[in-house]
């Protein structure tokens, strides 16, 4: 063991601990069993096989309130793969379930058997016919697919909420539809083909001319079964006209039934089920579908009125006037929205009462822009409207950030009523359509029934489609709430079937929650038809048993999770897994929330169980080293849970005294530090790369390879050993060179000036030069100890640079420009809880602008552009995510560059300082996508604006990256 190594059980919870009814049991603690994770090894290999008792805890939890825990988790990477599980589950009898994101709401992603990762190998988009068409595979998330098809003018007509995060493989699997989608623009309406893997192993492709008489030959008992279901719903009437009038709403409740009607082939038959089969009928492994135009004129308002009632009388009115969304908020969903970043403050204090109408009209032109402006007017003209606090306008606007913001708060629905439920209980989200017309009334006898109950919901919902979405929480750990949700849940179920002739899930699928109410619903001739379904398509039972169809009618009171408390920064997490996509990690260990489930399994451990100190043992590096530190799993949130602060506490938690005197030593000799440092990067160049490897390989063995970098072939040679020369005298701005700008110097072969003689040239050539203090040398903008956990240490260098950034700036006259935007991020924001009051005062003096923000704003203007180069593709990164400038990135770059491109798959390097030098597979994995995506073509320039990322990315795509900062310079040369 390396000589510093920390001990696991610094971070075992302290606080006293009633054993949870649901916690992992002492017989699991040593993960998957034999001979099941054994011959798994034998048939998929060792990489493809997760089966610690870590693997199986972080897995065993969704954004649903259920949680099973798997027995073994498998990853594979090709269809071959899933035909080898697939006929391993069906000799060996045991089941399986497919997970890609996770997002799903009703526990129908969650296994206890074989559990199916379809997320990490599974992405990518391939645009057909100009954008008119997309094949996409499964693990790709909504949003990536409409970044590349946005280029083309198009878009997916499915739109949910959750589409940061969920893939298409899920979408499909439940025709989630979303704000806009309705009936029309779902899954079932809008996808052309599909392939898939049946549970028997074979792959049918639904665009292949050949597909039914393959499909015959390979399954053709298969094939009669399906076409006598067929003949037996089209020869029953009654039925017939009960299955079109059940999908005339949104229905996702139970299998298609209506694609034995709109299919006239087995295959056809088959492609419709397939849509909506929650993973019980097969695998889909690609999908192609039609896409939709891209309306981008857009206007949108925020309507607010005294009722939920009256809101939703409102609604018929916008449909008519050709409204594409409708979105209905209640009053509990408005006031907790307030958690989310952006929303207006005084919403906290709307009265309950209140609702709101989100309205918006998309049109391909400004004359029909206009058209539906009006057509929205005077619908508005004709409703009382209320204006219970001061930022509440009611008016239509085209401002694109307003309009973003008002989404924002609607799509944060869930994560920002679930964020502000009482700690420790559980989250349930029903969803309902009933309708249209139907939807006043619909709401006024949800309201009564939630009182009924003893429940004060939220709710929200897709008011033009009459679907609606209502949150409650309880605790799962108390047999007493635990049967009033059920006595709520049966009387909710009756309301909505026998009075409104509703469906019980209208787009989130029907999951373990409404399984056994299908029969409620559907009948009993209906309900059989689909068992009768379920049997010819996957006679063994192999395929996810128990989540669409469960004859037990307690089925949806079983596997509910408890949800302990954990520390308050991540208590909120309702393991929504919004966080997910962004997280640099989460394809090499755990992502936030899985870092969030991992310790809430802690806490329901008795101390020192086998389970607990099992998980200890893995989350030092699974959790806390492999943690980039970025904090875009704060932006990604929608109630900015950042998981990368907890595990910078944790960090800070397994530090011995000794390390935090050295880290804090090193902050006070900093100067000295600075110059060793970059006389060793000088020296490096001398020694070789092979020799500092072995020589930084061995240091890591022998102290810890959390503490010592090791060396890259990329880091690149020292800076120059003096600044440039200034003057304060008639300086427009105090030029603050970062650290790393003055250790390292620029990419390999780069022949021009460095990054500091080209931020001083540029800013003379603007006529508003810069000054640079003569003692920044030992100043840092103390992200190096923040982003450690070394707390000593970040109070020294926290302090410090204010005080000389005041000092430098007259007292915050001048604007203090910072060249690294991670350090700008670091001085400007993360520096603020270790200053002293008195520096806290200071620190509101100062204004901190980030050099690509002075850049574009203050040099362009007065810049004449003499050459520019052909293309160059850009990494934006996580700092300017923090601070909000990747346009002013682009902006920079499009002065420099005749193409510009950021790439649909940039995301955080996780080279974080020094972090990709401590771990390197973190960075692999975190760039691989991108780095894929830039290496697809050449580019005249590679650009960011933050030296280590640059480094990071010089590892990732083999290419040399620059700061846009040094672009510029080369495009004004004179």
């Amino acid at each position: 063991m390396p000589l510093l190594e920390p001990k696991p059980e610094v971070l075992r919870p302290g606080a006293a601990r009633t054993p949870s009814p649901d916690r992992v049991p002492d017989a699991r603690a040593t993960g998957t069993p034999e001979p099941l994770r054994g011959e798994l090894t034998a048939l998929l290999g060792p990489k493809k096989v997760l089966w610690t008792v870590s693997d199986l805890v972080k897995y065993a939890s969704d954004a649903s309130p259920y949680r099973f825990v798997p027995q073994v988790v498998v990853v594979p990477e090709d269809i071959d793969d899933i035909s080898a599980i697939l006929s391993y589950a069906h000799g060996k009898g045991r089941e399986v379930v497919f997970r890609a994101a996770g997002t799903s709401l009703n526990g129908q992603a969650q296994g206890e058997d074989i559990l199916v990762d379809v997320r990490h190998h599974w992405a990518g988009i391939e645009v057909l016919d100009d954008g008119a068409r997309a094949r996409i595979r499964p693990g790709t998330t909504v949003m990536r697919a409409n970044a590349t098809l946005a280029r083309y003018g198009r878009l997916l007509g499915p739109d949910p909420a959750s589409a940061i995060a969920c893939t298409i493989g899920g979408v499909v699997a439940n025709n989630a539809s979303g704000m806009t989608a309705g009936t029309t623009r779902n899954s079932y309406r809008t996808v052309a083909s599909l392939t898939f893997v049946l549970p028997s192993g074979t792959v049918v492709d639904t665009a292949d001319p050949a597909a039914d008489e393959l499909l015959a030959h390979a399954e053709p008992q298969l094939c009669e079964g399906l076409l006598a279901l067929k003949a037996e719903i089209e020869a029953d009437a009654e039925l017939t006209a009960r299955i079109r009038a059940k999908y005339e709403i949104k229905n996702t409740n139970g299998y298609r039934l209506d694609a034995f009607l709109d299919g006239s082939t087995p295959v056809q038959i088959l492609r419709g089920l397939m849509v909506g089969s929650e993973g019980t009928f097969g695998f889909i492994s690609e999908v192609v579908f039609d896409t939709l135009p891209l309306d981008r004129k857009v206007s949108s308002a925020l309507l607010f009125f005294p009722s939920l009632t009256a809101a939703a009388a409102a609604v018929p009115r916008f449909n008519e006037a050709g409204a594409i969304a409708v979105e209905l908020m209640d009053g509990n969903t408005l006031r907790a929205s307030v958690s989310v970043q952006g929303v207006p403050a005084d919403w906290a204090e709307l009265p309950k009462e209140t609702a709101a109408l989100l309205v918006e009209f998309r049109a391909p032109d400004e004359p029909g822009q206009e058209a539906y402006e009006r057509a929205a007017a005077a619908v508005v003209e004709g409703l009382d409207l209320v204006v219970p606090v001061a930022s509440v306008t009611n008016e239509f606007t085209r401002e694109a950030k307003v309009i973003s913001g008002y989404w924002k708060a609607r799509k944060a629905f869930v994560t920002a009523v679930g964020g502000s439920r009482p700690s420790g209980t559980t989250l349930i989200t029903e969803d309902f359509a009933v309708p249209p017309s139907l939807l006043a009334d619909a709401c006024e006898a949800l309201l009564r029934l939630q009182a009924e109950h003893g429940f004060d919901a939220a709710v929200a919902g897709h008011a033009a489609h009459g679907n609606l979405h209502f949150l409650l929480a309880f605790d799962a750990a108390k047999p007493s709430d635990v049967d009033r949700y059920a006595a709520f849940m049966d009387d909710f179920c009756r309301l909505t079937v026998e009075r409104f002739d509703g469906s019980l899930k209208a787009e989130h699928a029907t999951g373990r929650n409404i399984a056994p109410f299908l029969e409620l619903e559907w009948g009993p001739k209906a309900t059989e038809l689909m068992w009768r379904t379920k049997q010819v398509i996957d006679p063994d039972g192999v395929l996810a048993p128990r989540i669409v169809l469960d004859r037990d009618p307690k089925a949806h009171l079983r596997g509910l999770k408890t949800i302990p408390e954990v520390e308050l920064i991540a208590d909120p997490c309702i393991e929504c897994g919004f966080c997910e996509p962004t997280c640099p990690s989460h394809d090499l260990t755990t992502s936030p929330r899985q870092r969030i489930v991992l310790r809430r399994e802690m806490m329901r451990q008795p101390g020192g169980s086998p389970v607990e100190t099992g998980l200890l043992d893995a989350y030092g590096y699974e959790a806390v080293d492999t943690c980039a530190g970025d904090s875009t799993c704060k932006l990604a949130c929608p109630v900015g849970i950042d998981t990368g602060a907890m595990m910078k506490d944790f960090r800070h938690q397994r530090h011995s005294p000794r390390e935090e005197r050295m880290a804090a030593l090193t902050a006070r000799n900093f100067k000295a530090v600075e110059a060793s440092a970059r006389l060793a990067v000088a020296a490096a160049d001398r020694i070789g790369d092979r020799l500092l490897e072995t020589v930084t390989g061995l240091a890591r063995k022998a102290v810890r390879p959390d503490l010592v970098p090791e060396w890259l072939p990329e880091i690149p040679g020292a800076a120059p050993r003096k600044l440039p020369r200034t003057s304060r005298v008639g300086a427009s701005a105090v030029y603050y060179p970062a650290c790393v700008n003055r250790i390292f110097g620029g990419p390999e072969g780069h022949r021009g000036p460095s990054l500091p003689q080209a931020v001083v040239a540029v800013a003379a050539r603007a006529g508003k030069p810069v000054w640079i203090p003569e003692d920044v040398a030992g100043t840092c903008c103390s992200t190096i100890w923040h982003s450690k956990g070394y707390d000593e240490g970040n109070v020294v260098m926290a302090n410090r640079i204010v005080e000389a950034a005041w000092g430098w700036t007259a007292g915050g006259k001048l604007p203090l420009v910072v060249d690294a935007s991670s350090c700008t991020l670091g001085i400007a924001h993360e520096v603020v809880p270790y200053l002293t009051e008195d520096n806290r005062e200071l620190h509101r003096e100062l204004t901190v602008v980030d050099s690509l923000v002075w850049a574009a704003d203050e040099l362009l203007p007065e810049l004449t552009i003499l050459r520019k180069t052909g293309s160059a593709v850009l990494h934006p990164t996580c700092s300017m995510q923090h601070l909000g400038d990747v346009e002013q990135l682009r902006t920079v770059a499009e002065a420099c560059a005749e193409e510009v491109v950021v790439p649909d798959d940039a995301g955080c390097c996780a080279f974080a300082g020094d972090r990709g030098m401590l771990h390197k597979e973190l960075t692999a994995s975190a760039t691989a996508k991108e780095a894929a995506e830039v290496n697809s073509r050449e580019y005249d320039a590679y650009l960011s604006a933050n030296r280590m990322c640059e480094i990071g990315m010089d590892r990732a795509t083999g290419r040399a990256y620059h700061s846009v900062l040094m672009e510029l310079e080369r495009a004004t040369r004179p």
